[in-house]
């Protein structure tokens, strides 16, 4: 696989992930059945609350990405592959526990709170396929940033038009008169006067 098209699916990934996962965050996970016969639902906001600020925090890799270096290339992937375990993590607690992940909405119906108490209420709890699909996201978000991590060095550099233009002094009168122009408008942004002895 060429270096570019190795790129351009690394910058594919998270996005990919993040998508996965805020869709099923805003999709049912657990559906429940108090012992009165009251129906409970609890979506993705109330089972995995932390869910969509990974998704988008993963969404922000790939800008930085597309303009880190290579060295900072590995950090963000090492960063992806963290935030996406947090994703498996999230998703893995409410595929281990559908009632306790869907307290929250058992709380808001019932007004029963506590652990025990909830757990007493709650006939029947069935989770639906998008914890899943939360966790199959953050596990390709992991692969997807120990990829990074791994073929950052291979990628085509970078542009550098965004890099910070850095002058050395020099005896040149156009370089002279541009850095004068710039140390007028600094002493008008300070307040000063730039024509002021």
């Amino acid at each position: 696989m060429t270096p570019r098209r190795v790129r351009a699916l690394a910058l594919l990934a998270p996005l990919v992930v993040a998508a996965l996962a805020l869709l099923s965050w805003t999709q049912p996970w657990v559906d429940a059945a108090l012992d009165d016969g009251r129906p409970v639902t609890a979506a993705g906001d109330v089972a995995a609350p932390a869910l969509p600020a990974l998704a988008l925090a993963a969404l922000a890799l790939v800008a930085a990405l597309a303009l880190a270096g290579r060295v900072f290339r590995v950090v963000l992937g090492i960063l992806l592959a963290l935030l996406s375990s947090a994703i498996v993590t999230s998703a893995a607690l409410a595929l281990g526990d559908p009632v306790g992940a869907a307290s929250a909405a058992v709380t808001a119906l019932s007004g029963v709170d506590g652990d025990e108490s909830v757990r007493q209420i709650v006939q029947s709890a069935a989770l639906t396929a998008w914890p899943s699909v939360a966790l199959v996201a953050g596990i390709l978000g992991a692969l997807a940033g120990i990829g990074i991590a791994l073929t950052a060095r291979r990628w085509p550099e970078r542009v550098r038009k965004y890099d910070a233009v850095r002058t050395a002094p020099t005896d040149d009168p156009a370089t002279e008169g541009r850095a004068d122009r710039l140390d007028a408008w600094d002493a008008l942004s300070d307040g000063r006067d730039p024509t002021a002895g």
